[in-house]
């Protein structure tokens, strides 16, 4: 439709082609997203569908590179066994296209329901009409998914969401190697923190400090990329005592205990490093629970291997923390699967060294193990004791790929 002949929102396009520009440098290569798509496609025939739209970040992502900037409206990736599209919205333009790998539809918001409109017209386009559908009902929202049945009232949906999930657990050697790099880069992080660390530093000064010496690595590793999305977590005092707490503006203090977590995002991959130090020299009590955490955190890196079952590691390492009294002083599970994933998306749930998990380790799988105890206020040695690495898992064994030092020899800051 000509420029000349639209008089109101009404005449404009409710989708349409972006092609603007050329196709930027992927993180991953052709053969990789191509393996990726024959796998999902593998998975959609084992569940008889005839297309699925994925809508989490982490999907979308895994199978087309594109990491989308939500706000609010709806993306979706559509694949099919003849094709895959992603359907994104006007507002990113041609940005869509080029970092993704594969087609892209865009829909505007001259209507509210354009986005469905949108799914249904790649299928259209590929004359498919669709008697089964995957979609992910992890994190599909009970709003999208009855605009979603609606748009397709005759199709029955299926839930795909364990199935890719299972599939994103086994990584590739080109995955490998990205995951490397980040952990690579988190060192730099937890480093450049060491580094800086002085009474009297505020919380968020610390985690500026870090973030910004990963963020210039990634730029410099990976020219060309999207740079977004890495941070840090620095805690002292009894902001340690949970692991996902959001830096303050408490000034650090002599005799502090304090948490390091640096956290690079490599083009939507997530690595992370954990590290408990003190500013200056711990009490006795506080080094006693630091030490058994440490001897815990030891003991776990030796169990992780091939063959080993996720629950199994849980249980000896809990004899640890029973041993010393401390099994209620736990917060979480032992360690979980890296990949696709950041504070927002993607968690793998059938890879986590929990009592409720009896998942077997595989060679190309990547866990971390990070034990961690918290001793409330008021109490000896109260605090939150966290350390975290990162391992492959290979044919015979598995490779720490974080190389930061923990425990008391390395981590008091005098």
């Amino acid at each position: 439709m000509g420029q000349e002949n639209m008089g109101s929102v009404a005449d404009l396009e409710r989708t349409k082609v972006l092609h603007n520009g050329s196709k930027a440098q992927l993180t991953f290569s052709a053969e990789e997203f191509e393996n990726r798509l024959a796998g999902l496609r593998s998975i959609m025939v084992r569940k008889d569908v005839d297309a699925v739209v994925l809508t989490s970040y982490q999907n979308i992502k895994y199978y087309s590179d594109f990491l989308f900037t939500q706000f609010g409206r709806s993306y979706a990736l559509v694949v099919t066994q003849q094709d895959s599209v992603t359907v994104t919205a006007n507002i990113d333009a041609g940005m869509p296209w080029r970092t993704s790998y594969g087609d892209n539809l865009v829909y505007t918001d001259w209507k509210r329901d354009n986005f469905y409109y949108a799914l249904k017209e790649v299928l259209r386009r590929q004359g498919v009409d669709p008697r089964r559908l995957g979609v992910e009902d992890d994190t599909l929202s009970v709003i999208l998914r009855e605009r979603i049945q609606g748009a397709f009232d005759s199709a029955q949906l299926v839930d795909v969401s364990q199935d890719t999930m299972r599939q994103r657990m086994i990584k590739s050697a080109e995955e490998i190697e990205l995951i490397k790099e980040g952990a690579r880069i988190g060192d730099l992080g937890g480093e450049a923190i060491r580094d800086a660390l002085r009474e009297g530093m505020m919380e968020y000064e610390v985690s500026l400090i870090g973030t910004e010496a990963m963020v210039h690595e990634i730029a410099r590793t990976f020219p060309g990329r999207e740079v977004r999305d890495t941070w840090v977590w620095f805690q002292s005092g009894i902001n340690t005592d949970g692991a996902h707490n959001w830096s303050t503006t408490r000034e650090l203090r002599r005799g502090d205990i304090l948490s390091l977590n640096c956290f690079p995002m490599t083009s939507g991959y997530y690595t992370a490093l954990e590290r408990t130090l003190f500013l200056g020299e711990p009490d006795k009590r506080s080094l006693e629970l630091w030490n058994v955490n440490v001897e815990v955190h030891r003991r776990g890196l030796e169990l992780i291997k091939p063959g080993a079952v996720c629950k199994d590691i849980a249980a000896e390492l809990n004899e640890i923390y029973i041993q010393n009294g401390l099994l209620a002083n736990r917060t979480f599970g032992y360690g979980h699967s890296f990949g696709v994933l950041s504070h927002y998306y993607g968690r793998e749930a059938g890879l986590e060294l929990r009592e409720d998990v009896d998942t077997v380790l595989e060679p190309g799988m990547v866990v971390s193990m990070e034990p961690m105890i918290t001793v409330p206020e008021g109490e000896p040695g109260a605090g939150g004791y966290r350390e975290h690495d990162i391992l492959v898992v290979g044919e015979e064994g598995a490779e720490n790929i974080t190389k930061f030092g923990f425990g008391p020899e390395h981590n008091i800051v005098r």
